[in-house]
């Protein structure tokens, strides 16, 4: 039985929850600057996750994620700032930066146990 991979399940519902937030921002709030640049960063981790699965060495396997925690980092300041200009209300806010910050985690644990191979 093939093992399940959790960054990579974690970062694409992640991605699909940023998604529906941009529908939501950009049709219900009418906000269209910060909800396009949430969408790029937000799904680029999920991106770069899957596309680290092909890597083509160790050094590669980290470089790719090491922007995705960056691209990660950069979400996190989107979804800050949305919380703070009231485009989320408090609830949506606590539950997609959970999401963002156990992505961190996952991130940084990888990163640094692969760096040690």
């Amino acid at each position: 039985m093939k093992k399940e991979n959790v960054i990579k399940t974690k970062s694409f519902l992640f991605s699909v929850r940023v998604v529906n937030l941009y529908k939501f921002l950009s049709k219900e709030k009418k906000e269209f600057v910060i909800s396009k640049q949430l969408l790029r960063s937000g799904t680029s981790v999920g991106a770069l996750v899957r596309e680290s699965e092909h890597a083509e060495s160790n050094a590669d396997f980290i470089h790719k994620l090491s922007i995705a925690l960056k691209e990660a980092n950069e979400t996190e300041y989107w979804l800050d700032l949305l919380n703070e200009t009231n485009y989320l209300n408090e609830n949506e806010y606590i539950s997609i930066r959970e999401d963002i910050k156990e992505l961190l985690r996952l991130l940084i644990s990888i990163i640094k146990t692969s760096k040690l191979k």
